[in-house]
């Protein structure tokens, strides 16, 4: 049976993810001191031999968190089917769904909601350190953090520690702020000039066949692909959680959308979390 330790950064989303947990037939049980959890554990494993696993949600509240690290060590020793799944979120992200909830966040004296947030981060790093499962929710919408958590726990895929987010814009509209990467793709050929095609988008086959019909296209499309995979494990190796690839046109309609949707196809087949936006496709 799997124990997995679910924490992370207050306002980061473990209780979102203990629900979905508990929804896959995990056992969830949140916040018991430290020094109940091993023998909680072990009793209900026993009463419980079917279930597909525990899921203990811990974080800075626990009772004796300070031990934490140091119990996750010892029962790893004892067996090898102990997971932790840690959920980080960017500063300004955290501050954002405290102020939204009106909730006060636990180490934030005198309503400090940033002070709080540094102060936790360092109190949480060595359970941070142990992490098997590192998820950046800062952009995650709900349905893609439970689509990322079925593919750890029911379906086994495999895991890397980075989400990417692959994105189409338009440059007159600005480029995405969030961005790590930028590709200008207005030296494709534009669809905008042909009447047939204007009114379509890159999600129109019309469209694609006609870009994707250029040999700049296509090696284009082979060399930044290539270019992708061999930046995202050393990304990973680097500690990096979420990556922004952004392609853009002029209008974000037509020759960033249909690269956009071609490079996703291929680093779909990998296995790191990816997410599909066509900012500026409507307007």
């Amino acid at each position: 049976m799997k124990l997995v330790f679910v924490t992370g950064m207050s306002g980061a989303g473990k209780s979102t993810a203990l629900n979905m947990l508990e929804d896959m037939g995990y056992y969830c049980v949140d916040n018991l001191p430290a020094n109940m959890i091993e023998r909680t554990v072990d009793d209900f494993r026993k009463d419980n031999p079917d279930l597909p696993g525990i899921a203990a949600g811990v974080d800075i509240r626990t009772r004796g968190y300070e031990t934490l690290a140091g119990l996750i060590s010892s029962m790893r020793d004892k067996e090898e089917n102990v997971k932790v799944l840690f959920l980080d979120a960017a500063t300004p992200t955290i501050i954002r769904r405290y102020k939204e909830t009106r909730r006060l966040h636990p180490l934030a004296k005198g309503g400090d909601i940033a002070d709080g947030i540094r102060r936790e981060r360092q109190a949480m790093q060595a359970l941070r350190d142990q992490a098997d499962f590192l998820i950046d929710t800062s952009q995650l919408l709900t349905r893609e953090l439970k689509q990322e958590l079925e593919r750890i726990f029911e379906q086994g895929e495999g895991f890397q520690n980075l989400f990417v987010t692959i994105r189409s814009f338009g440059f007159k509209y600005g480029i995405p702020e969030d961005a790590d990467l930028v590709f200008d793709v207005r030296f494709l050929p534009n669809p905008f000039y042909i009447p047939q095609l204007k009114p379509l988008t890159g999600n129109d086959a019309p469209v694609s066949d006609y870009v994707c019909g250029f040999k700049v296209t296509g090696d284009f499309l082979e060399k930044v692909t290539d270019m992708l995979l061999f930046l995202l494990p050393n990304y990973v190796r680097e500690g990096k959680t979420s990556l922004v690839v952004a392609f853009g046109c002029t209008g974000g309609r037509h020759r960033s959308v249909t690269i956009a949707n071609k490079v996703y196809q291929a680093l779909s087949k990998t296995s790191y979390g990816m997410r599909l936006e066509h900012r500026d496709i409507r307007r």
